[in-house]
């Protein structure tokens, strides 16, 4: 009943910018979120790749606690002491040299072009020659705001808000050939996800990585790599351009920073940070006592628990049950991704969409991303066994396909 009730005030209270699934959900605990009636989920999306300590972890919950007894806010026109020591922590682990602290992955990628920009222009000041224009990649998906929406290549993202920012041009994706054809001194930075995440958990390729680094060098344009999805751990590296021994000029990053208290940052070298002066970017909320000190615990618990090495093989193991089970679902048509960032290709969207809500009647939670690719985004303490729950899941899931030969109604499912 209070789920009908928060349903109809927010039908009416709130922009429909969302199509919510019908479940309320109270609490968590490790792997598992609790729906209103006591029902456990398993959770495998993590509030698409947030929760990396999952539910209720002590150290999350401690470092609210204490910080909340001192302070919650100053301002960035004084200092705190959690700033400089995430920031020592972010640099050590990224090989990056200087920090810009907000509030969303959005905002992260905001501060990484403006930055792209304002290098471009100080380049310009000494007689070199650089454009304006970013080269970014088809499939890709860099947020919502009007910045972030002209690099993001989906039409259906854009074309609602046209005209978005000018300057923006769309290489095809892993296509080295396209990428150096693209590319001249017009060009202020590349765009690159390392994995694209709303693209279908798409690795870019070993080449047309390097081949990007090696243009940019060139110029003087800047690599940005967008990690907010694919960063601080969940590939089984702090960042999925460790894989490929790739050191972009630029990251950003948010998703599982805070374990859910909103914050993201933007990294760069100190080369690329000498293009901002005090005046020209910033932010109220961003880097504040709260969110820092959250972050320092989250990243402190993956260093002293082992996560990286805990995600690769967890991840492994997921990885190698996925392929045994295409071998008997011919519905599977790919399995992609690193670590715990992992997406599986069905034959049709209409056999995702499917799978995806069968799953939550399963209590197993995952989504679907790119029309036909069920995402798999779990907290980093997943266990063996929490995998052969979720793969035992998909089985019966997937059989009713191979069943029906199509996605059966919802009488064919209950009988």
């Amino acid at each position: 009943m209070k789920l009908a009730s928060l349903q109809a005030a927010e039908s009416k209270l709130l922009l429909h910018t969302y199509e919510r699934n019908p479940y309320l959900f109270v609490g968590g605990h490790d792997v598992y979120i609790t729906d209103d009636q006591g029902n456990d989920y398993l959770d495998l999306l993590s509030g698409i790749g947030v929760s990396a300590l999952g539910y209720g972890h002590p150290a999350v919950q401690d470092a609210i606690q204490d910080q909340s007894r001192h302070l919650l806010h100053t301002s960035n026109l004084f200092f705190h002491e959690r700033t400089v020591e995430l920031a020592l922590r972010l640099t050590e682990i990224s090989g990056l040299d200087r920090v810009f602290f907000c509030n969303s992955g959005t905002e992260a990628w905001e501060a990484a072009l403006k930055l792209a920009r304002a290098n471009a222009g100080r380049l310009r000041s000494e007689g070199k020659q650089c454009g304006v224009t970013f080269l970014a990649l088809e499939h890709s998906f860099h947020g919502r705001t009007m910045g972030s929406i002209a690099t993001t290549h989906k039409a259906k993202y854009r074309d609602p808000f046209e005209p978005v920012m000018p300057g923006v041009k769309f290489v095809r994706f892993n296509d080295i050939g396209h990428l150096r054809e693209m590319f001249s001194d017009e060009i202020c930075a590349i765009c690159i996800e390392p994995i694209q995440g709303e693209g279908g958990i798409n690795p870019v390729s070993q080449d047309f990585f390097a081949a990007a680094r090696e243009l940019c060098n060139s110029t003087g344009a800047l690599l940005i790599a967008d990690e907010i999805q694919s960063g601080l751990g969940r590939t089984g590296e702090w960042f999925a351009y460790q894989h490929y021994g790739i050191l972009p000029d630029v990251t950003t990053i948010a998703k599982p920073i805070a374990n859910g208290i909103p914050m993201g940052a933007m990294l760069c070298t100190e080369s690329a940070a000498l293009s901002f002066t005090p005046g020209m970017h910033g932010t109220t909320f961003g880097g504040g006592p709260l969110a820092c000190a959250v972050a320092i615990a989250v990243l402190d618990t993956i260093r002293r628990d082992r996560l990286l090495k805990h995600v690769a093989d967890v991840g492994s193991y997921f990885k190698e049950q996925l392929t045994l089970l295409a071998e008997q679902h011919h519905s599977i048509v790919a399995i992609r991704g690193l670590g715990l960032m992992i997406g599986v290709e069905l034959d049709s969207s209409e056999n995702a969409s499917f799978v995806s809500a069968q799953m939550m009647e399963e209590r197993v939670i995952i989504n679907r991303t790119s029309d036909k690719v069920l995402r798999f985004l779990p907290p980093y303490i997943l266990e063996r066994n929490h995998v052969d729950i979720a793969i035992n899941s998909l089985d019966r899931t997937l059989a009713l396909l191979t069943q029906a030969g199509k996605p059966p109604t919802g009488e064919q499912i209950h009988g």
